[in-house]
This record gives structure tokens, sequence and C-alpha cells, in this order.
């Protein structure tokens, strides 16, 4: 379980394709606090942490994905120099400052504008056909692990306000129009959805 605020940009050092993928992560998370089997959004995406080490001051971690997780995200894409949205899981007492997030991604979205507005960034997102029912404004949605307010739906499209601090912290201020982005719905939408398909 996460949050979706983001606690550090991490760097993919390292991409070997074997039966499963393996990237190397390097983070300034402390790795002697990461447990081994530790679960991390990667950009939205949970992974588990397989290995961890310190080599010449520089931190960093290692996980693998799945070919099922690679063709459902933007995994898939992933590559040295990379950075990635890095978020570690939930723990009792912890502060939660977005909303509940499952690190399970639903779809890959793609950013169809990229504007100022005053201080901040207004985007517009294309979601996959599926998901659009999930989507409402004021509502709640994950794009690439950060937890984000819906402004305003307009068939496939709907728009965020990335504020300066978010912009800075996470990927979105390096971000252009045609990027693809992991999008997680909100889990209680998908739930009820769910249930009201189920009855009729």
């Amino acid at each position: 379980m996460f949050t979706g605020i983001i606690t550090d940009k991490g760097r993919i050092r390292a991409v070997t394709k074997a039966g499963d993928t393996r990237f190397e992560v390097e983070t300034i998370y402390d790795v002697d606090s990461i447990d081994m089997g530790a679960s991390i959004a990667h950009s939205g995406v949970c992974l588990t942490v397989v290995e961890k080490a310190c080599e010449n001051g520089q931190n960093w971690f290692a996980v693998e994905a799945s070919e099922e997780t690679l063709s459902l995200t933007t995994a898939r894409n992933w590559d040295v120099g990379t950075v990635l949205n890095l978020e570690r899981a939930l723990k009792m007492g912890d502060e939660l400052g977005g909303h509940f997030v499952l690190g399970h991604v639903d779809g890959v979205a793609e950013i169809t504008m990229k504007e100022p507005e005053g201080d901040s960034l207004r985007f517009q997102f294309r979601a996959p056909e599926e998901l659009r029912k999930y989507i409402a404004a004021k509502g709640s949605v994950v794009l690439n692990g950060v937890s984000l307010t819906v402004n305003e739906v307009e068939g496939d499209v709907f728009g965020v306000n990335i504020i300066p601090h978010t912009a800075q912290e996470t990927t979105f201020g390096a971000s252009e129009v045609g990027d693809l982005v992991n999008i997680e719905v909100d889990a209680l939408a998908r739930y009820v959805g769910q249930l009201l398909a189920a009855r009729g």
C-alpha cells in the first residue's frame, strides 16, 4: 500500500533481460533500511526488492519485472538512465498525505497537453477507453505513482494541475506531450463500478 507521495527520483543504472527483466535503481534511500522483499513503487509500479548495495557511496537496489508487468506498464520502455518516481510502502503510523494507492497499474495514458498556468503546469491525458468510467472530476487518480486530483473530464481526456513542488520533486517537470504514463484509477471507483456491473 502506498499514498502517491513521491520521496525520491531514482535512476536506472542497469537492465538485464532474462526470464524476467531485472532493473538496478540508484536511490537516495538508505539501503540498510530496506528489507529484502520490500515493496517499492516505481512510477506507480509496485516491484519487489531482490538485491541492494552501496558502492562508492552510491546506494542502489534491484527489482525484477515479469512479462505481464512489462506488457501493461511503461516498464517495457525503461532503460539505463530512465528516471523513476519512487515511493516506499506505507507503514503503520505514516501520514496519509495522498490517497490509498495499490501500486497495481491499470493501464497507460498519453500526455496530450502541457502548458504553464500561473506558477503551475496544466496537463491533459488521454486515458484508455476501458478506464474512462473510473475517472471523475474532483476524484483521485495516480499518474506515474503521483496522487493527483482530476480537474475536468471530456470524453477520454482529463486534466490535472501540477504545482511547482510536485513538478520539481517528480518526473513531471521534465515530461513532454506524447510521453506515456502509468495510470491507476481510484480503487473505490473501480470496486463500485464492478459491483454495479455485477448487479446488471
